[in-house]
């Protein structure tokens, strides 16, 4: 992972938090859907709390925000899970083991 990354600060958890990636203040709701295809989801928004992009899994190890280059973030989006790079977050490690982070697009 080169260049600078930030992790956001979360816990294995339903939560929302607003967050300042590349300049631009937003409102990120993590949710997790306890069923088949589940998993931890991901929802953006402005700082209003007006929607952006809802429902993105967390996916690891890929920019959960590149296939939406219209909104024109400015940021990437990575998940990584300690000790297991393929390794998915579960409900338990959101977090702790299981982490996202954010860096800005040059």
């Amino acid at each position: 992972m080169a260049g600078i990354w930030n992790e956001i600060p979360l816990s294995p958890q339903a939560q929302s938090l607003n967050v300042t990636m590349a300049g631009v203040s937003y409102y990120l709701t993590f949710t997790y859907r306890n069923c088949t295809e589940g998993g931890w989801f991901l929802d953006i928004a402005d700082q209003n709390q007006n929607p952006l992009v809802q429902g993105i899994p967390l996916v690891t190890g890929c920019d959960l925000v590149a296939c939406y280059p219209d909104k024109k973030f400015g940021f990437s989006l990575i998940v990584l899970t300690d000790n297991d790079s393929a390794a998915p977050p579960t409900f338990a490690n959101l977090g702790v083991d299981s982490h996202v982070y954010f860096g800005v697009v040059s």
